[in-house]
């Protein structure tokens, strides 16, 4: 599904979601764009039901990945609690799982246990996620 310069995927298998998100980045930032430009994709990953209608997936389980990639920033992947036991299997070979903790998402009623997903050769070093706790940290701070 695409919606302005966002892209939805959904998959049967969570590992499935992190190999796609793993391949991506590796594949971006190993291209040459012109004029040196780096491009770089903030990705979240969710698991749950969706509904699909004949406009597409609907739910609180879409609303919710949107919000956990809101909240990332470019280059970084970030995984719900969900998603992270939907992998269930050992992780590919020198690929982590960060605990980022625990945060609230604008729009959903419960807070949300985060991880970052970490490898040598991913980006790792990030600026606090985008949460209603961190935005209102950043205001008491003006």
């Amino acid at each position: 599904m695409t919606r302005a310069d966002e892209f939805f995927a959904v998959f049967d298998r969570g590992p499935a979601a992190l190999e796609a998100a793993l391949a991506i980045d590796r594949t971006l930032k190993g291209r040459a764009w012109p004029d040196r430009a780096e491009v770089r994709v903030r990705m979240g990953i969710h698991s749950g039901r969706p509904a699909l209608t004949d406009t597409g997936y609907v739910g609180l389980v879409v609303h919710t990945v949107a919000r956990i990639c809101a909240a990332a920033h470019g280059g970084q992947i970030v995984l719900s609690a969900a998603a992270r036991r939907a992998v269930s299997r050992p992780l590919p070979g020198g690929v982590r799982c960060r605990s980022l903790g625990s945060h609230q998402l604008r729009g959903l009623r419960e807070r949300l246990a985060l991880f970052q997903l970490e490898a040598a050769d991913l980006e790792t070093d990030f600026p606090p996620l985008r949460t209603l706790a961190s935005s209102r940290r950043r205001a008491d701070r003006r």
